[in-house]
């Protein structure tokens, strides 16, 4: 008798499962959209929110996944009475993979003087919809001008951007190369200067006209056309100041105070004997001074200096000095 129980016992074990209350059901309701954005853009609205990826249990929404983006009059508003809003944008039939990001643009002159909310939910191919996203509100304006006549200059502080729009309040975009846009600066007036570029560069821009409204909101107009930029060193070094000229038991010592730019080189020195014409004895360095050497006892020179900057643009003369060789 004793000899079956272990063979009882195994026969059990090998028998045994899982044991206890069957799990209920997945719901397959689609998570909702929680970054839902839209302003005005020009004559367009434009709409972008994130599609969802899952289930509100983490698993893959049921194919095909549909957007239900709906927009009405704020001041009176009832869900049930929304108006489908939906012009263009993501088509999220393909899945969340193809379309990580809705954007959708809707024609803004119905809704002129008015505001309007927008909400959207997903809904999945078993007919289950998410909740409503939070819901936005866009306040609609006549649609802001479009700056014109986008112009840059190089400018010793930088690039000059001039352009013609009506408005007291302006944004300006640049990009690098073949890098994307970023904003660079908002201005209140039709004009701007970007100091933070660099001579040799690539720098393309665009503008836009921005309309401040109620609650921290914008209205922004279309972007204007592109003006690019090659900054070019033409501007030369200051002429040099404080030159003074002594003589010395076999040479006249120059010096002066130091230049300031940035880009500097060097200095040029000019000479002339007498009241002839100054012409270029030496180049040298950074050090504001200069020996000359090739000088005769009983005659005088004039001389002058001119900064040098590292593009090799020559800056104005100093103010002649004069001095005698004893």
């Amino acid at each position: 008798m004793n000899r079956l129980l272990p063979a009882a016992a195994a026969f059990w074990l090998a028998g045994c499962g899982y044991v206890g209350d069957p799990l209920p059901p997945l719901a397959n309701i689609p998570s909702r959209v929680i970054d839902l954005a839209a302003m005005q853009r020009g004559s367009r609205i434009i709409v972008r929110f994130t599609v969802p990826a899952s289930t509100t249990e983490g698993h893959p929404i049921a194919p095909p996944l549909q957007l239900d983006l709906r927009a009405g009059k704020a001041d009176h508003f009832e869900e049930n009475q929304w108006a489908a809003g939906r012009v263009s944008g993501c088509d999220a039939k393909t899945g969340q993979e193809a379309c990580p990001t809705a954007r959708y643009e809707i024609p803004a002159a119905d809704w002129t003087g008015k505001e309007v909310i927008f909400g959207v939910r997903a809904v999945g191919g078993n007919g289950k919809h998410s909740g409503w996203s939070d819901f936005v509100v866009v306040p609609v304006v006549t649609p802001p001008e479009k700056p014109g006549g986008l112009a840059t200059a190089t400018a010793l502080e930088g690039v000059r951007l001039t352009w013609q729009a009506r408005g007291t309040d302006f944004r300006v975009f640049r990009k690098t190369g073949e890098g994307g846009y970023a904003p660079a600066g908002n201005v209140q007036k039709p004009e701007w200067t970007d100091t933070a570029t660099e001579f040799g560069k690539v720098y393309t821009y665009v503008v836009q006209t921005i309309v401040k409204l109620d609650n921290r909101k914008e209205a922004e107009s279309e972007l204007s056309d592109e003006a690019s930029v090659i900054p070019r060193d033409i501007f030369p070094p200051a002429a040099p100041k404080g030159v003074q000229a002594a003589s010395a038991p076999n040479s006249i010592e120059l010096n002066w105070e130091g230049n300031s730019e940035g880009d500097l080189s060097g200095y040029r020195v000019y000479r002339g004997e007498g009241n002839g014409a100054l012409e270029k004895i030496a180049d040298v360095s950074a050090v504001p001074s200069y020996s000359d050497r090739r000088v005769e006892h009983g005659k005088t020179y004039r001389y002058a200096i001119a900064a040098v900057d590292q593009t090799g643009n020559e800056g104005p003369r100093s103010a002649p000095v004069e001095v005698t060789l004893p």
